[in-house]
């Protein structure tokens, strides 16, 4: 793993959740509890593992986003509060979210004001549909409005770029080219990304680090320390994701259990 400073952490923060009831799970109550950092530029995805119903693993990414504040603990940019950092910190969700009566290029300026055409054509064309900057959404497939939503993130020029599963809608090979894409442009911006996925292979082939949050807490921490770009059919990776869906698929020890009382019998006889 790289030594540079982290670019973001997480002391000990926690947020109950107020928009939903409050629910017990195995025990922990439904807080996001966690602790850790990301290094500058570094790739971390997060596996959701046995959160409650209620309190989604998404959640972590609205604390991070400023959308949600921590009930206790800090969010830390460097050495300063995240919030200061807020401008330079974007969230990505699990849908495109484009506005239909816009054209494209207006989605990606979404927001902007001034001279930002030229910034919304650059950004559209690092994702590869300049060419589409005049189009309506409704013309463009599943990745490809995922591929301008990216570039709604681009343009801003983030340093943490968060994911909120942005590619489990579309199908195997789409993904691939996403993830690919998400890793090129990492490498040449040098930013920092937090994705949450469900996919454990695509955690290990994208991360520089796979944590795997459990009853809301920290219960993994992986590091994936591999050369880019990945083989996804080598047997390190391979056993890396054996790793993860070891403690994933684990099921919980249960107590032992006592020795069952034979019952009384209904009906005695006796001897004469």
């Amino acid at each position: 793993m790289p030594t540079t400073p982290p670019l973001a952490a997480l002391r000990s923060a926690s947020s109950a959740v107020s928009r939903w009831p409050c629910a017990e799970w195995r025990g922990a109550s439904a807080s996001a509890r966690c602790s850790g950092h990301r290094p500058a530029g570094s790739g971390r995805a997060v596996r959701r593992y046995r959160w409650p119903q209620r309190l989604r693993q998404e959640h972590l990414l609205r604390l991070l986003a400023g959308l949600d504040q921590p009930s206790r603990g800090e969010l830390l940019a460097g050495s300063a509060a995240l919030a200061e950092a807020r401008e330079d910190t974007r969230l990505m969700f699990q849908d495109s979210r484009l506005l239909p009566w816009k054209r494209v290029i207006d989605n990606v300026g979404l927001g902007l004001r001034g001279d930002w055409r030229a910034k919304a054509l650059q950004a559209l064309r690092a994702v590869g549909l300049a060419e589409r900057a005049n189009e309506w959404p409704a013309a463009l497939s599943g990745g490809q409005k995922q591929r301008v939503a990216l570039a709604r993130a681009l343009i801003h020029e983030p340093r943490l770029l968060l994911l909120d599963e942005p590619l489990g809608a579309l199908d195997a090979l789409t993904r691939i080219e996403m993830q690919q894409l998400i890793e090129g442009l990492w490498r040449e911006h040098g930013f920092t990304v937090l994705l949450v996925t469900h996919d454990v292979s695509e955690a290990v082939a994208v991360a520089d680090r796979v944590i795997l949050i459990e009853d809301g807490e920290i219960g993994l921490d992986l590091p994936v320390e591999l050369p880019r770009p990945r083989s996804r059919g080598s047997a390190r990776l391979a056993a890396l994701e054996a790793e993860v869906l070891n403690r994933v698929l684990a099921q919980p020890e249960l107590p032992p259990q006592p020795e069952p009382v034979s019952p009384l019998p209904t009906q005695l006889r006796w001897a004469l």
